[in-house]
């Protein structure tokens, strides 16, 4: 499909990039949404916890949330998802990533940006236990990144599922690292880095073998973290390596099911590579909007509703 002109507007406080993410990432509260908790077992030991929140008269549809990186789902990007789907009819199960519900997972693995075993695991789930006729995937970057992953990479996608929405997502994963990485983006960068350690400090007291003392001095960077863990703990040679398999930008032609990628053009976590105008210009399946304005998974609006949160339920609806 040709890529979609976008009607986002916001009000000039909001155009500032910077600003727009750290509202929504700091500022902004969202409540209403009561939320159930489901523990599930995957397939190595390990658990994933579900959040689960319903629409007022419970139906057919369900979409799964995934967050973005050190996310979680009580975030309030997801639980104002959460809360404009509920209202707008769908259940939802919003997904944390393994060590992100308040409780460290089992394993030494945790979670990345291409961990679709987990997601596999999820949606085996949610239709071996659930009547839901239709199921969308929405995620937040990190997140978004995975569900594309997932939709392009060859898995036996159910005909169940009828579509996905993706926001801010990090299509090519070194790209993104670069952008992140630039001094404009120092204070995001160091945030990360500084919850991603303290995680790895709590791996550190229940596998003392596998992370040595050393380890925490040689993480200076996103990168080295990912050099340091992330690669080596979920099989992958080094982060470039781990950035090469698992950026979603060389899945996205084989995508089957209608898939919403919505990239604001002053997202500053996003390299020129991560808007895939090319890959959306001629796909059958696949939108691209890149709105002018909505910073890192913002996209500020009106009666504390984002217009991702808007948009999503537009999409969902139109591809039941």
């Amino acid at each position: 499909m040709p890529v979609l002109e976008s009607p986002y507007r916001c009000n000039y406080l909001f155009q500032n990039g910077h600003l727009s993410t750290i509202y929504a990432g700091a500022v902004r509260k969202v409540t209403g949404v009561t939320q159930h908790r489901e523990r599930i077992s995957l397939p190595d030991g390990d658990f994933l916890d579900l959040d689960w929140s319903y629409a007022p008269q419970t139906g057919q549809q369900l979409v799964l949330l995934l967050h973005g990186l050190e996310g979680n789902a009580q975030r309030a990007y997801m639980l104002g998802a959460a809360k404009a789907l509920n209202q707008a009819g769908f259940d939802v199960c919003a997904m944390n990533f393994r060590g992100c519900s308040g409780t460290p997972n089992r394993k030494y693995r945790s979670y990345h940006s291409g961990a679709t075993e987990d997601l596999i695991a999820v949606i085996t789930h949610v239709m071996g236990t659930t009547n839901y006729k239709d199921i969308y995937l929405k995620g937040f970057s990190l997140g978004g990144n995975l569900i594309l992953k997932y939709l392009g990479e060859g898995n036996a996608i159910p005909t169940s599922i009828k579509g996905a929405v993706t926001i801010s997502v990090p299509c090519q994963l070194a790209n993104s690292l670069e952008a992140l990485l630039s001094p404009k983006n120092m204070l995001y960068a160091a945030r990360f880095k500084k919850n991603l350690i303290l995680k790895l400090r709590a791996k550190q007291a229940l596998f003392p073998d596998l992370i040595p003392p050393d380890a925490f001095a040689r993480i200076r960077t996103l990168k080295d973290f990912d050099d340091i863990y992330t690669s080596k703990a979920h099989g992958f040679k080094d982060a470039m390596d781990y950035y090469a398999q698992c950026s979603s930008l060389q899945f996205l032609p084989n995508i089957q099911v209608p898939t919403l990628i919505i990239n604001a053009k002053n997202d500053s976590f996003l390299g020129a590579e991560c808007y895939p105008v090319a890959q959306a210009a001629h796909h059958a399946k696949l939108s691209l909007e890149m709105p002018q304005h909505g910073g890192h998974v913002g996209f500020y609006g009106a009666k504390n509703q984002t217009y991702t949160e808007c948009r999503a339920v537009q999409f969902f609806k139109a591809h039941n």
